[in-house]
């Protein structure tokens, strides 16, 4: 049971975040130095992470009130900054939720997976979608897509254990946080030439219901979608790959990754070839319509996967911080550039 404190405090958390992102923003003379602009980063990630994996959000779980608070949260940030709406209008005004009934019902599998989580109901899941248009008329028909899913698995059964919240730091708080911090960063500097689509996506641990509706319904035309980008489980630094560094799934699928790299990413290949990651992200739902699409990480196999020690303890904060901030660039180059990656021979799934 929550405490009437920690509630409390977490309604404190709500309302100070809600204030920090709708304050007006500040126009200062002179640009930001490098130290002010890291502190940003470093404010940014603590606060979201803060909020996505406190005990007070139950575990995110997917197609919950709590998946639903999550999404409102990042729809917050993305009309604080301006962003043009990219969801399903409400009442006849633009929205930054995209709204999908699941399944029903639901099936036998998922069923079965759901069997020890708290008894809930889960009728509908919701993305977080916002659009930046591009400054270039020639290329903001061009987009860059950055996305994560925000929801995860949510609270086992009373009577089932000790530590009932399964808080999802790594997964994937730490991917949605990436995006919202990138999101923050871009959007406070000159708009790029093409056109980018911040995605937050809902039950993908369910099976990417989120991103199926997001493909069904996109805020702009799916061809136009040059690059996807997806930031899953960043929290901690993986041991196979050198100190600094981020792989990138399918590295050998497509010229992305190369490319990224060699305009600053700190972009390896994935040393985990036999767990199929490709695969297991809302990215390959992407890929599957012809998309450039793959995962950024730097998940080491952790033994806290999928269980309720996933916390915010257990985040490697220096490590994220230099995870999404090495990203900033890169994504920035990408959406400023006329080049357009391909698959490699072979490479389409």
């Amino acid at each position: 049971m929550i405490s009437r404190t920690k509630l409390n405090a977490s309604r404190f958390a709500l309302s100070f975040l809600t204030l920090l992102a709708t304050a007006p923003l500040a126009h200062p003379q002179a640009a930001p130095t490098a130290s002010s602009a890291h502190a940003a980063f470093v404010r940014e990630v603590h606060a979201d992470m803060d909020f996505l994996a406190a005990d007070e959000l139950h575990g995110r779980g997917s197609a919950t009130r709590d998946e639903h608070l999550a999404a409102l949260f990042c729809a917050q940030q993305m009309e604080a900054l301006g962003l043009e709406p990219g969801g399903q209008p409400i009442d006849g005004h633009p929205s930054y939720i995209q709204k999908s009934a699941l399944p029903d019902p639901l099936n036998p599998r998922i069923v079965q997976m759901l069997g020890k989580f708290q008894d809930t109901p889960r009728t509908e899941t919701w993305n977080a979608v916002a659009v930046l248009r591009g400054a270039d008329p020639k290329l903001s028909g061009e987009v860059v897509l950055l996305t994560a899913h925000l929801d995860h698995l949510g609270m086992l059964k009373p009577g089932t254990g000790t530590d009932l919240i399964y808080n999802g730091a790594d997964d994937d708080a730490s991917g949605t946080t990436a995006v919202l911090t990138l999101m923050n960063a871009i959007a406070h500097g000159p708009t790029p030439k093409r056109t980018i689509v911040f995605a937050l996506f809902g039950s993908e641990e369910l099976g990417g219901f989120g991103n199926a509706a997001f493909l069904k319904d996109p805020p702009v035309p799916l061809p136009s979608i040059v690059a996807n980008l997806e930031f899953e489980m960043i929290g901690r630094p993986d041991p196979l790959v050198p100190e600094g560094t981020l792989w990138l799934t399918g590295f050998d699928r497509s010229d992305l990754g190369p490319e990224l790299a060699k305009h600053g990413a700190r972009l390896v290949n994935d040393p985990h070839p036999d767990q199929k990651f490709f695969q297991r992200s809302d990215n390959y739902a992407l890929a599957k319509q012809g998309i450039i699409a793959h995962t950024v990480s730097s998940f080491g196999l952790h033994p806290d996967y999928h269980q309720p020690s996933d916390e915010l303890t257990k985040i490697d904060f220096a490590h994220m911080d230099q995870a999404i901030e090495s990203m900033q660039s890169p994504i920035l180059w990408l959406a400023n550039t006329d080049w357009r990656p391909k698959w490699n021979p072979n490479g389409k799934p």
